[in-house]
This record gives structure tokens, sequence and C-alpha cells, in this order.
């Protein structure tokens, strides 16, 4: 199982930004898949989640702001954010529901006020 992050970087505040999320070695399509992110002396959160199905379930800081998606043909996530604020400083994690969890290396999302 290897998921592989990529898109973030520095944006100012009011900006956007699209995390993209390459996995490889399982079902990719019948998973359920989710977007955490740990802020420097925080606990990892949950961002966004998305099942098998396409329902999708968002964080309460991120609603309306944040969109989950995925294309099932090129086993990808994404994770589309609007109207960035400095409290979305962190780095972004992908995350497979797996039998064993299973998390990419992060991506650095700074947000600038």
């Amino acid at each position: 199982v290897q998921l592989v992050e990529s898109g973030g970087g520095l944006v100012q505040a009011g900006g956007s930004l699209r995390l993209s999320c390459a996995a490889s070695g399982f079902i990719f399509r019948l998973n359920s898949m989710g977007w955490y992110r740990q802020a420097p002396g925080k606990q990892r959160e949950l961002v966004a989640a998305i099942t098998g199905g396409g329902s999708t379930n968002y964080a309460d800081s991120v609603k309306g702001r944040f969109t989950i998606s995925r294309d099932k043909a090129k086993n990808t996530l994404f994770l589309q954010m609007n109207s960035l604020k400095p409290d979305d400083t962190a780095v972004y994690y992908c995350h497979a529901d797996l039998a064993v969890d299973a998390w990419g290396q992060g991506t650095l999302v700074t947000v600038s006020s």
C-alpha cells in the first residue's frame, strides 16, 4: 500500500490549494479515504472523508470551504481548499481506511496572514 501526497505549499489567507493523493496497492474504488491534518503542538484531526460510494463528511471548521473528491480511474484522492485561513496551517495527510491503517508521508500547507 502506498499513498503519496502532493500539492502543499505557501499561500496567502483567502487563497486556494488543491492537494492530491496518489494511491496504489489496494482496491482504491472500494475503500473509504480521508484527509487529516496536524498543526504544530496539536493532535492529528480529521478534515474530510469520502466513502467508496461517494458520501462525504467534513470537520465543522472546513465546511463550505474544502471539498474532498476522488478519481477512481486514476486512483487519486483530492482536497480542494478555498478561502484558506492561517488556522489551516498544518501537515496534511492522506489516509486509507483498510484492515491496517495506511498513511501518506504528509504535505505541508502554510497559510500566511
